[in-house]
């Protein structure tokens, strides 16, 4: 494929991702709209370190802080650890927890706590490397009360021609509520989460991102929304 027809695509390719993603807007009756940030740092490797027989063993290690109302307030942190296995050096599979305390504009501080599977395979092409992401979250909210979400990831990460370092990146995620909860809201859509941005490689180990986020998120009982523009700046490390 010729090297313009390419990047063209490929930008054809993110518009289309996001324009969909974002057109979720218009399912709820009620929209508020903010902006903020997420900071995220995000940690992987081989388990190689512990012992060569574990070399096809996997740590994932990650935190987050998030900023709403115009950037002025701290909202939710989180952090997630996992282990995983490499069934090929495409496919990975992961058992994890992770920890989100959640302090929203007027309303009560919440701890949530989730344990989660997720399967992993990521799909070199000609144009880029497609990566699919399916995680199945059991929410411990309030209590006993537990709800159900799986969520899936598709992302995909283009390298420029005339600077193969710096990297072209959209993604999409979307959450769906399986069971009805007090605290977790009706069933049915969660929120959904598109990404457009850039990225850049120091090294095989070390690679930064940054860009834009829209995050719409379902209330409760499917009566309003809530649609945040959000700056995301990204670490990620290899070890």
């Amino acid at each position: 494929m010729h090297k313009l027809s390419r990047n063209l695509f490929c930008l054809r390719f993110i518009g289309c991702l996001l324009l969909t993603a974002m057109s979720t807007g218009a399912v709820a009756d009620d929209l508020t709209e903010d902006s903020g940030a997420w900071l995220q740092a995000v940690g992987e490797g081989s388990m190689s370190f512990i012992d060569p027989s574990l070399k096809n063993g996997r740590i994932w290690v990650e935190g987050q802080s998030r900023f709403d109302g115009d950037w002025s307030h701290w909202y939710q942190g989180m952090v997630r650890t996992a282990v995983g296995y490499s069934l090929t050096d495409r496919a990975t599979i992961w058992a994890g927890y992770t920890w989100l305390p959640t302090q929203n504009i007027g309303k009560e501080y919440v701890s949530q706590q989730d344990i989660w599977p997720a399967f992993r395979y990521v799909l070199p092409t000609e144009i880029g490397t497609l990566m699919f992401r399916t995680m199945w979250e059991t929410n411990f909210l309030n209590g006993d009360q537990l709800r159900e979400r799986p969520r899936q990831m598709i992302r995909f990460l283009h390298p420029l021609e005339f600077e193969p370092r710096l990297s072209l990146i959209a993604w999409d995620e979307a959450f769906y509520r399986v069971n009805s909860t007090t605290y977790g809201g009706k069933s049915g859509f969660d929120q959904n989460r598109a990404f457009a941005g850039f990225g850049w490689s120091f090294n095989k180990n070390v690679r930064t991102e940054l860009g834009y986020m829209n995050q719409y998120v379902d209330n409760a009982n499917h009566s309003s929304a809530t649609m945040r523009h959000l700056g995301m700046a990204s670490v990620f490390i290899n070890f």
